[in-house]
């Protein structure tokens, strides 16, 4: 069954569009800019997760999370920031929020939510990535 027409006829706006990108990217251009705005805390966040060397860890970063973003947001080789973004969030969410190794019921429950919601944005990527090949903005 299709939408309703003033549905269908919302859901086909290129803003809404636009703004479902703006959306779907915003946990990381948001992370992006505040990395850049305080460099000395992104360098202290990679060495505490271990990721060494700590600056080539930002610079990956930042090269994923604002250029990732960036292709979606734009509409242009969406697959290629979506993918970087989904696989970014993979491992980011393997190495931040390893529930399954908190002895603590709480905290535990409270990883794993975090964990799921991860997982959940990558869906979100790939959607992303599927509905701009149908329309074909893949160049």
């Amino acid at each position: 069954m299709t939408a309703p027409s003033p549905i269908a006829t919302i859901l086909e706006t290129p803003a809404v569009h636009l703004a479902a990108r703006i959306l779907l990217t915003l946990p990381f251009w948001t992370s992006g800019i505040a990395k850049l705005l305080d460099l000395d805390g992104a360098l202290a966040e990679a060495a505490h997760f271990g990721l060494q060397p700590a600056w080539a860890t930002v610079i990956a970063t930042l090269a994923v999370q604002l250029g990732g973003s960036a292709a979606v947001i734009a509409g242009r080789l969406t697959w290629l920031g979506a993918g970087a973004l989904g696989v970014f969030t993979v491992l980011a969410t393997l190495i931040a929020h390893p529930f399954w190794t908190i002895a603590d019921p709480m905290a535990r429950f409270h990883e794993r939510n975090i964990f799921l919601e991860h997982v959940g944005l990558v869906g979100g990527l790939i959607l992303a990535a599927i509905l701009a090949h149908r329309r074909g903005r893949h160049p």
